[in-house]
């Protein structure tokens, strides 16, 4: 998740996309990393047969540097667009 292009990023794991956008876009957690900085887009996303290979994937990706993150989104969402109202219409 993003708050807009080349801005603040956010790597989570859910087990419910479309909840756990809604939480974050309606900043849910008042205290939590994404309502400190506003992030709401649903930029790029990835599933997974299961559980521990969400998990592995996401410590993977939270050491990644900046620029391997933003060429993984822009390889796929080059316009940095919000998925969520494709993915959950």
């Amino acid at each position: 998740m993003a708050n807009g292009k080349n801005g603040t990023l956010y790597i989570g794991v859910t087990m419910n996309l479309p909840e756990r956008v809604w939480q974050h876009k309606n900043h849910v957690n008042i205290d939590g990393f994404t309502a400190r900085y506003d992030v709401h887009d649903l930029v790029w996303y990835q599933f997974f047969e299961n559980m521990p290979e969400a998990v592995a994937k996401e410590k993977t990706m939270k050491k990644w540097r900046r620029e391997w993150k933003i060429k993984l989104i822009e390889e796929q969402n080059p316009e940095w667009l919000d998925l969520s109202g494709v993915l959950f219409v």
